[in-house]
């Protein structure tokens, strides 16, 4: 891990290598040059600078997030549960670190939000193609939300991909099968383009698993790891509306979105939902 060192002069510590024919090694591998010149305002106004740099720095976040979950995906897939496991871990500490990102947003005034919402256009969070492949991933599958991305071939592919391979929960599911376990064959064969929907089969799978932890630990801990991504999910979700009814009310959201009303159905639903449901049969 990198960190910013004390002048060496000043603490009597031998003096580090600071002459380089080029830029510095550490910029070569951060591109911090790059990174801190990708600010583009379109606005005199202050505020703007925060709003885009915490934007920027949560699609840097989706980007960690969906390489941990993808990992984790193709974890399951080769039965190594406890890879899978230790990636949805460490993508719990990332989400804390995404939801994080809202603290310099939560506060807005309309006034302060309005000063340079102009600047925005057409443009809306749920227009991230990253962000969109963080909800694939969870299993909210979507074909129409490929549409925005038609102009940009590489992201388009990267979605269309996506959308047609198996999420975290996809991949937990047949795991689960191939450990002897019930789960019906309507839902190991879905479409895997639409969006997951609960079965009780499934349900009384999780029900059996949690309800016997000594014989199925290894299950109950993987299951518990997708349920604290699923909290930091709901809790991501429900901060957005936080924010955004702070900042905004109830008005139209930037692009056409519905906004608030949008977030508000949003911050209703649980992903990988039978894993709530089964603890009331507990």
């Amino acid at each position: 891990m990198s960190t910013i060192h004390p002048d060496p002069e000043a603490t009597g510590a031998q003096t580090p290598h600071l002459d380089f024919a080029g830029t510095t090694p550490y910029e070569d591998y951060v591109q911090a040059d790059v990174l801190t010149h990708l600010q583009h305002l379109r606005s005199d106004d202050p505020g703007e600078m925060v709003f885009l740099i915490t934007t920027q720095v949560m699609e840097l976040w989706f980007t960690v997030i969906v390489h941990e979950w993808e990992t984790a995906a193709h974890a399951l897939r080769e039965d190594r549960v406890p890879v899978a496991r230790d990636a949805l871990k460490r993508s719990v500490r990332e989400l804390e670190a995404l939801n994080a990102s809202w603290t310099p947003l939560a506060q807005l005034t309309p006034a302060q939000f309005n000063s340079y919402r102009a600047a925005l256009g057409e443009g809306s969070g749920f227009q991230s193609a990253m962000y969109r492949r963080m909800e694939f991933l969870l299993g909210d599958k979507s074909a129409s939300m490929l549409v925005p991305h038609r102009g940009a071939p590489r992201v388009h592919a990267e979605l269309e991909k996506a959308l047609a391979e198996p999420g975290l929960y996809d991949e937990t599911l047949a795991l689960l099968a191939r450990r002897g376990h019930a789960v019906p064959q309507a839902v190991l064969g879905r479409d895997l383009t639409q969006k997951y929907e609960p079965s009780p089969e499934v349900e009384a799978v999780w029900v059996e698993i949690y309800a016997n932890p000594d014989q199925h630990d290894e299950l109950v801990r993987l299951g518990e790891a997708l349920t604290d991504v699923g909290e930091l999910v709901w809790r991501w979700r429900n901060d957005h509306l936080v924010a955004t009814r702070r900042a905004m009310g109830s008005k139209t959201g930037t692009g056409g979105s519905a906004g608030v009303a949008w977030l508000e159905k949003r911050a209703t639903k649980n992903v990988f939902p039978e894993l709530w449901t089964a603890r009331s049969h507990v």
